[in-house]
């Protein structure tokens, strides 16, 4: 039994891990004291007796690397747009680590109606308790939005785990909200994040509407509000939406791509059209729906969007040459910055959370996770598992 004047302190010791921060320092040992990392050296580690690991680890040259930031989740499932039948299921907890992933924000979609925000909330917690890091956005597609509170603007003031607010343009499942309505939508997130102190991001799900971005540009460039309070994603829909996106980054937002299928091509294409590298970032939709075709295009079914699409998008990227800490940015410290959690996640450095992942430096596969210091997956099976997991 755990004495409470004395808390068990978890310590654990990684040896020989090829260290990308992201950027590449070569070999380091990391020692960490529960959800932090303590120690950050390339000179030999001798521990006193007091302090010897519970954990502890070679590496053998592999690479340790920051753990993924997932910002775009659908943690209650998602879909609906087939019917009852076509709801996805919720996630789980080896599903997010299984691929990587030690830092998510949840998120609502199309349906808003059947699926709820206080349900949102209870998933967030249950992650949480789970060992994951787990933000939320309030609101869903509609507007007016749907809150917790009376406001988006007391969402993100006054609930810790609401970090922004999220809706729907260029889509035909959106409430294909006006120009004035988003403006305002941007204004209560800005307050709400001020008083909060919090990012206050307008999250834009884009579709594949004519109109695009331009609503996004022309209130950056017509309105008080700072282009970074906009946060679009799924831009990769085509090269129209892509070239706009580019130009959003340079006015000051930061964009995202949804991983799996020609990313790592969209991103290749957003450096070319000279986007700022630091204000794109990928998330995977994972746990939204997912249509499957056959061979001659036709329908044939739904699946499951896959965390597992960013470490494959990463692979991808390295796989045509680019360098492994810039295809690491954009789900690492690129969403730490978005975030604000630059400080403390999205790096391996002295002082921050211990969110990390070791990839072998042959082939990128995957073998271990840790989240906020605990193991989660050794060897490339799960050690943690979620409540209903067992």
């Amino acid at each position: 039994m755990n004495d409470p004047a004395h808390p068990t302190v978890s310590l654990s010791l990684i040896r020989n891990a090829r260290v990308l921060t992201p950027e590449e320092i070569g070999i380091c040992n990391v020692f960490l004291i529960d959800a932090r990392i303590a120690v950050l050296t390339k000179q030999k580690l001798q521990l006193p007796e007091q302090l010897q690991p519970a954990v502890e680890m070679d590496l053998e040259g592999d690479y340790l690397v920051p753990g993924f930031i997932d910002g775009h989740v659908h943690i209650l499932g998602g879909g609906g747009e087939g019917g009852p039948c076509t709801r996805t299921p919720e996630i789980t907890l080896t599903r997010l680590t299984t691929a990587g992933v030690t830092t998510v924000v949840g998120v609502l979609g199309t349906d808003g109606t059947t699926r709820s925000l206080p349900a949102l909330l209870a998933k967030c917690r249950a992650l949480r308790h789970e060992g994951l890091s787990v933000f939320v956005y309030t609101g869903a597609y509609q507007v007016p939005t749907p809150t917790l509170l009376s406001s988006v603007r007391q969402d993100i003031a006054l609930l810790e785990p609401v970090i922004g607010a999220k809706t729907a343009i260029s889509d035909h499942r959106s409430s294909q909200p006006t120009l004035e309505q988003l403006r305002h939508l941007a204004s209560e997130c800005r307050v709400g994040g001020m008083l909060g102190d919090k990012p206050g991001l307008l999250h834009l799900h884009v579709g594949s509407g004519a109109e695009g971005l331009s609503p996004v540009i022309q209130l950056a460039e017509e309105t008080e509000i700072p282009a970074a309070q906009f946060y679009p994603t799924h831009v990769s829909r085509s090269e129209t939406l892509l070239s706009e996106a580019a130009q959003l980054t340079r006015m000051g937002a930061t964009v995202d791509v949804t991983a799996g299928g020609r990313a790592a091509e969209a991103l290749q294409f957003l450096w070319k059209q000279e986007a700022d590298p630091d204000r794109i970032t990928l998330s995977s939709d994972a746990n939204g729906s997912m249509p499957r075709f056959d061979e001659e295009g036709e329908f044939v079914g739904l699946g499951v969007a896959s965390p597992e699409t960013l470490l494959s998008t990463v692979a991808d990227l390295h796989d045509a040459g680019v360098p492994l800490q810039k295809a690491l940015a954009p789900v690492t410290i690129n969403p730490a910055r978005q975030l604000d959690m630059a400080q403390t996640k999205g790096r391996i450095a002295e002082g921050a959370e211990a969110d990390m992942l070791c990839l072998s430096r042959d082939s990128l596969t995957l073998r271990h996770v840790w989240a906020k210091g605990q193991l989660m997956l050794r060897d490339g099976q799960p050690v943690k598992l979620g409540t209903f997991e067992r």
